[in-house]
Order: structure tokens, then sequence, then C-alpha cells
């Protein structure tokens, strides 16, 4: 009867321990953090936009601008690899997951302009932007994001320092990731794998 019951209680406390794994994902796991939980943008097709809009998907949200010469194109290059890899061996997972590019550069990125580089990627890929350069700055505190301008040398010429990392939000509009620049292909696909399960 002791062996029993010992057996038992092993069995109890492993069964425990099983139901409380927790995911292993390749990018950082801020799920429960109490910032970056939405926002209040317009879309280059001026439609206004909130996180609501896109539940039922993976939501993966960038800041840059569309004039940066390496780190914005290669993310959203890299981004069009890993909707194709969602979507590779047939099903629909790729159309579940909504790319999301926010202009730190107003000045510049107009809706059209915009609206032209998200379809150089991807047409149902949307970029973003704020009503105001004080919107943009709450946004960003809210974000955790850092943007500046930097003049270049021409007159009126300038680029935009910005942080350069992903927001993975999971299919009920929860921040769950975020994903360093650089971060590869294989490893956020397996990532948002997850966050469509």
């Amino acid at each position: 009867m002791r062996k029993l019951l010992c057996a038992l209680g092993a069995v109890l406390i492993l069964g425990a321990c099983s139901e409380g794994k927790q995911a292993q994902f390749n990018a950082i796991d801020i799920t429960g953090a109490d910032y970056a939980k939405g926002f209040a943008l317009t879309d280059h097709n001026g439609q206004p936009r909130t996180l609501a809009d896109f539940k039922g998907k993976v939501v993966a949200m960038f800041f840059g601008y569309t004039q940066c010469p390496d780190v914005c194109p290669t993310t959203m290059t890299e981004m069009v690899a890993v909707k194709q890899a969602l979507s590779t061996g047939g099903g629909n997972a790729g159309d579940k997951l909504q790319v999301l590019f926010v202009t730190v550069d107003p000045e510049r990125d107009t809706p059209a302009i915009m609206k032209n580089y998200m379809a150089a990627f991807d047409p149902a890929f949307l970029a973003l932007y704020a009503s105001s350069p004080e919107q943009l700055a709450a946004l960003a505190k809210d974000y955790k994001v850092y943007y500046k301008k930097v003049e270049g040398k021409a007159p009126g010429s300038y680029t935009m320092d910005h942080s350069a990392g992903l927001y993975l939000y999971d299919t009920q509009g929860r921040l769950r990731l975020y994903a360093r620049y650089g971060s590869s292909v294989e490893s956020l696909t397996a990532d948002i794998r997850q966050l469509l399960k």
C-alpha cells in the first residue's frame, strides 16, 4: 500500500510539472509586460487602426522609416520570408500573420509613399502613422522605442536613428515576444507557429 501511495504521489507531481510547462521561444518572452498594450494609429489607406482590428492574427509590429538604407528593408524582407515559410506545406498560416510598420519619420513618410513601400514587400503589410509628433513621442515612450533625427551633410538631408526590434502579439492581442534585429527567419517562423497554436 505504501509503495502504491508513493508511486501515485510521484505521478501527481510529474503531472503537475508537465501541466505547468511553458512554451520555449527563440525571441525574448515578455508575456505580461505592462507596456506596449495597444495603439490608435492611421494606416496608409487612411483607415484608423487599433490592435483589436487584428484579433485572430499574430501581429508583428516594427518601428522604422521608408528611407532607411538597411535595417528596415532587411526586416521587411525577412517578414516576407516568414510569411512564406508559414504557408509552406499548404494551409493558410501565412495569412494569419499581420505585419505592421510604424513610421518614425512622418515628415517624409506620406501615406502614398508608405503604401508603395509596403507593396514592394507584401500588399497585406500595413504602414501606420501617428496623427502628430506628440502622439508619436507618446507611442514611442509606451513601446520603449528610441528614435532620433540625425542631420545629414547636405542642407535639409537627414536620417533617423531608431530601435530595430519586432513586437509580437498573439491571436488574442496580448503582447508576448520581443525579437531583436537579426533574428533568423527560422526562429521567427517557429515562434509565430507557437503563437498561432
